[in-house]
C-alpha cells in the first residue's frame, strides 16, 4: 500500500512543479519580480534566483514524476517547500500584500494577505508527501525501480 501512497505524492507534487515552473518559464521577467517582491533576497541574486527557479521546479517535477533520483527530488521538494512557507509567512507577517509567483504572475496583489493561509496549507500538504517519499522513495511505476533494481547475489 505504502508504494500506491508514494506514486500518488510522486505524481502529485511533481505535477504541481512541472506546472508552477513551466508557467513561469513562460514568462520569467514576471519570475523575477515575484522573487523581488518578497524583498527577502539582496537585489544581485533576486535575478538569478528569478530565472533559475523555475528551472530546478522542472527538473524536480520531472524526476518526481518519472521516479528517478527519487529520494534526493524529494529532499530538493522540501527543501523548496520549506523556503516558500517561510517566505509567504514573512510576507504576511511584514504586511505585503504580494501574489506568491507560484503559478505565475508575482508582484503587488491588493487583497492577497486572504490567500496566504491557503498557499502555506497547500505548500504545508505538498511539503509532507516530499518527506514521505525522502523516507520510502521506492514506489511503483518509477524508474528507480528498473534502473536501482536489487540483484542476487
Amino acid at each position: 500500500m505504502r508504494e500506491w501512497l508514494g506514486l500518488v505524492a510522486r505524481l502529485v507534487t511533481g505535477g504541481v512543479w512541472i506546472w508552477a515552473g513551466a508557467l513561469k518559464l513562460g514568462d520569467s521577467y514576471q519570475s523575477v519580480q515575484a522573487v523581488r517582491a518578497y524583498e527577502l533576497l539582496p537585489e544581485s541574486l533576486v535575478e538569478p534566483v528569478g530565472y533559475l527557479l523555475p528551472v530546478l521546479e522542472v527538473v524536480v517535477g520531472f524526476a518526481l514524476v518519472v521516479g528517478v533520483l527519487t529520494r534526493g527530488a524529494a529532499v530538493l521538494s522540501a527543501l523548496l517547500f520549506v523556503v516558500f512557507i517561510i517566505g509567504i509567512a514573512s510576507a504576511w507577517a511584514r504586511g505585503l500584500q504580494i501574489d506568491c509567483g507560484c503559478f505565475g504572475g508575482g508582484g503587488y496583489d491588493p487583497g492577497a494577505e486572504a490567500a496566504y493561509p491557503w498557499e502555506i496549507a497547500r505548500d504545508a500538504a505538498l511539503l509532507l508527501a516530499s518527506l514521505f517519499l525522502v523516507r520510502w522513495p521506492r514506489t511503483r511505476l518509477s524508474l528507480d525501480s528498473v534502473l536501482f533494481r536489487p540483484t542476487a547475489a
